[in-house]
């Protein structure tokens, strides 16, 4: 299962992690965010300790959507030490999120 990412917890659970974490920003409203939730539970799954795999909620968590420019939802992030390393936006093949990981880790 996803993360949950918040206001609250961003900096302790994503930009302090020590292993690579992939943020799925999203809203409940949004279509192609509905569509891309199955493949981020599933990228949840497979890389369960190697990876974070985490949705933030942009309607209930504007702070850090704000923060990180995020116009259009879904936007993918992929976070390393810290910094941004990759940004996906839109609905994308669970292949293109598999190998954007697989090179962050």
């Amino acid at each position: 299962m996803a993360l949950a990412f918040t206001d609250l917890n961003f900096e302790a659970e994503v930009l302090n992690s020590d292993i690579p974490v992939l943020v799925d920003f999203y809203a409940d409203w949004c279509g192609p965010c509905k569509m891309m939730a199955p493949v981020i539970d599933e990228l949840a799954k497979k890389y369960e300790g190697k990876a974070k795999i985490g949705k933030l909620n942009v309607d209930q968590n504007g702070e850090t959507a704000q923060k990180y420019r995020v116009m259009s939802i879904p936007t993918m992030l992929l976070i390393k030490n810290g910094q941004v390393v990759d940004t996906v936006v839109g609905a994308v093949p669970k292949q293109q999120l598999e190998s954007k990981i697989e090179s962050a880790m």
